[in-house]
This record gives structure tokens, sequence and C-alpha cells, in this order.
């Protein structure tokens, strides 16, 4: 009989703790995440460290359901915690200070309508359909980063109004996580480790950020629809392919707008995790007006 879900991340964890050493702490979290999403997910907390990664397990889980053993999978799980782990603590007193964090405030866009509950406890701007919230970038690698989401309470302890954190926000995250727009193809050859032509001109374009975590937001940066305009030369629609990235269709190499919508929603529900979704349909970029529509 399959062992279900349950019974599969208790076990995992029984096989971590008798793989890590006796002072680190392995305990079964459930986190509510974007999109109102709850994953389970293992968290390794070391003495004397006050900071925690976790690993979450529902693709291990997919991986022990196609026949790949426990003990492979305890082992993929122990080398990633060893690549991410804290070796030391974090200094957490400055976050008491906004002026010692003020540098590092940065933005992301979620769904505003499918994260009302979480939007309850932080502060956000409305953009469109979407809510621009802030977080703290501690550290940042590719596709991965360790971060803060700022909160209300955070803004009265610090005496900021949210306007102000925008402003920073808005200021931080073109240099902190500069935007990317590539091309399709060069998308591609990127992550096969193939030459892609520097000039190459494509029906599609993706805008991200450096990591590509979280870089949907660089549709805010300043200046960044211009030159997506510049770089094809005509209006066009905006495909948001998840909270990390969006994508660029030049107006007249583009499907009807409701096969465009389709084509989106078909995307949401077999290829992108639900928590990583950030909107069923298209917006739509006017060169003339220097703004994004619903």
């Amino acid at each position: 009989m399959l062992m279900n879900y349950q019974r599969f991340v208790s076990a995992v964890r029984e096989g971590i703790r008798h793989s890590v050493k006796a002072d680190v702490d392995v305990q079964i979290q459930t986190v509510v995440k974007n999109n109102g999403i709850e994953r389970r997910g293992l968290t390794f907390q070391e003495k004397e460290i006050n900071i925690s990664p976790t690993i979450y397990l529902e693709e291990y889980y997919e991986q022990f359901q196609r026949g790949e053993s426990m003990d492979e999978i305890i082992r993929h799980i122990l080398e990633l915690y060893y690549e991410v782990r804290f070796r030391k603590s974090w200094e957490m007193d400055y976050l008491k200070d906004y002026e010692a964090v003020r540098e590092r405030a940065v933005m992301k866009l979620i769904n505003r309508e499918q994260n009302m509950s979480l939007l309850k406890g932080i502060p956000y701007v409305s953009y469109l359909d979407f809510a621009v919230v802030f977080y703290i970038l501690l550290s940042t690698k590719e596709n991965e980063s360790a971060t803060v989401t700022i909160t209300n309470d955070h803004l009265r302890y610090w005496g900021v109004e949210k306007e102000e954190l925008y402003e920073d926000a808005m200021k931080n995250s073109p240099h902190l996580l500069p935007c990317t727009i590539k091309t399709m193809k060069q998308a591609v050859a990127e992550m096969l480790g193939t030459d892609a032509p520097e000039n190459d001109v494509d029906n599609m374009y993706i805008v991200s950020n450096e990591t590509k975590n979280l870089g949907a937001s660089c549709i805010l940066y300043p200046h960044v629809m211009e030159k997506v305009y510049e770089r094809i030369g005509e209006n066009f629609y905006i495909l948001p392919s998840s909270i990390h990235e969006v994508i660029v269709i030049p107006e007249s190499k583009s499907p009807m707008r409701p096969q465009l919508d389709c084509m989106i929603q078909e995307v949401n529900e077999t290829q992108v995790e639900e928590e990583e979704v950030l909107s069923s349909h298209a917006y739509y970029y006017s060169h003339k007006e220097g703004r994004i529509f619903l």
C-alpha cells in the first residue's frame, strides 16, 4: 500500500533526524504561502543560529510516488540542507531600526484577490489587480533568497508610513534586483548552456530580475516598459507567467485577447505551482498612454 503524504512527511523527518548532528532540531512545519496555499516542510533549527531553512516536501513526495527510494529522497534533502544552511546567526537587532534596513527594502507582486487574508497583516499598494508587498532582502542567490516580510507591526514599531516604504522599495529594487529582458530563445539557450545571438529577434520576451526570483515586479521599475517598447518597436501584451517573471508578446504577433487568457489559465493549471500563480489574464501596455492596462 502506497504511503500517504502525512506518513511520508513523518518518515522523512525521522530519517533526517538520524542523519544530522544532535544539535540540529528537525521539525515539521506547515506554512501558508502566496495565494493562501499551505505547504508542509522540514525546518532545520541549529543551536545558537537564529535563522532556519525550511525544505518543502511536496516535490519529494511526487518523486517517491514515481518509485524513488526513501533513502534516495533523504539523501537529496540532506544535500540541499547542507547547501542552503546558515553557518552563523543573522544580527536581527538591526531589524528594530528602519534606518538600518531602509536600503534593503524591496518589493514583489502578488495577486490581490487571492491573498486578502495575508494582506490584512502587511502593508501593500494596489496596482491594477495586483498587490505590491514589501520585504527586507537579507541575501540573494539565483532562484532563492533570504528575506523578511515587512508587516504592519514593523511599520508601527518603526514609525514609518507605507508611502515612504513604497518609495524606498521602488528606489532599491532596481539596484538590488536588476531587471533582465531576454528573448525566449536566449532564455532557453541559457537554461541549456548553449549560445544564443545577443541581438536576437523573437516573438516572445521574458522580463524578470537577475536572480529569477520574484521578478514579475520588474514591470513596476521606472522605464522598464519603455525599454521593452524600444526593443520590440510596438505596443505589447504582458502574460503573467508567474510571480517570478512575465512574458511579453508584441501586439502584431499576438493571438486575440481571449486566446491569450485561455493560454494563461491552461499554463497556470498545468505548469505553474499554485503558490506561484500571479494572474489568470493578460495585460496590455500602451506606449502612447505610458502605462499598463487590464
